[in-house]
């Protein structure tokens, strides 16, 4: 990912450009074209990625008791074709694909979240959104959808804790009595941010979720500031 000045975007009504990436709907597809340098040892980074909707999903609901910040799956349930040039890679499987917007900065309205997707045994996708607002009380989202596109809410299983992560973030998951959540994988560990491959129980089935943690106040802290060019550079 490279921040890039407003001359770098252009946009239509099925694509979207920031520099030399872009992404387009095809009509079936999210086609999306990278090409960057990574960081901080300069390489490239260039391929395809594909992401095709078993079903569109209109599913949109606030994350907090205002409605400044809004979440909606748009693919729940998506298949993903991923070709990478460099560095080779080329890899088939399930996807998810979602919708985060808000009306300010989202260290203004949230401390930290927890958030999981799992593939359900019958294709479904169910999606926890465990919100901690900086104001009000917290708020649980919990929905199953279908390959449809459509969605069911149900009840959230009791949170338990996940060991901190590397940078001393606290964790938690959502998962059913008696079925103590697991790691299997950490796939992202910053400063400020999370992501995981947790085993856990939802809905009565042993489930691989995708789970992230997000502590928003670390966010907008002077040290992550400092730090993130060196993650994330920035071009004029």
């Amino acid at each position: 990912m490279t921040e890039r000045g407003r001359s770098s975007v252009r946009r239509s009504s099925a694509s979207f450009a920031v520099g030399p990436s872009s992404l387009h709907w095809n009509g079936q597809s999210l086609v999306i074209d990278i090409d960057e340098v990574n960081v901080p040892l300069p390489s490239r980074v260039r391929g395809r990625v594909t992401v095709t909707p078993q079903g569109l999903c209109q599913f949109v609901t606030g994350l907090d008791a205002q409605g400044r910040h809004r979440w909606g799956p748009i693919g729940p349930c998506s298949r993903i074709a991923v070709a990478m040039d460099q560095p080779h890679a080329n890899w088939t499987g399930h996807a998810y694909l979602d919708s985060n917007e808000g009306d300010e900065p989202v260290d203004r309205g949230f401390n930290t979240w927890d958030w999981s997707r799992a593939v359900m045994g019958n294709g479904d996708t169910s999606v926890v959104y465990d919100v901690r607002p900086r104001h009000g009380e917290h708020r649980v989202i919990a929905q199953r959808f279908s390959r449809t596109g459509g969605s069911t809410p149900f009840d959230a299983p009791p949170r338990q804790p996940v060991p901190n992560s590397r940078w001393r973030i606290a964790r938690t998951m959502r998962s059913d009595v008696g079925v103590a959540p697991t790691v299997e994988k950490t796939l992202e560990d910053t400063p400020f941010y999370v992501r995981s491959v947790l085993r856990s129980g939802l809905q009565s089935e042993l489930v691989t979720s995708v789970h992230e943690t997000l502590d928003a106040q670390r966010v907008a802290s002077w040290p992550v500031r400092l730090m993130l060019p060196w993650r994330m550079p920035r071009v004029a």
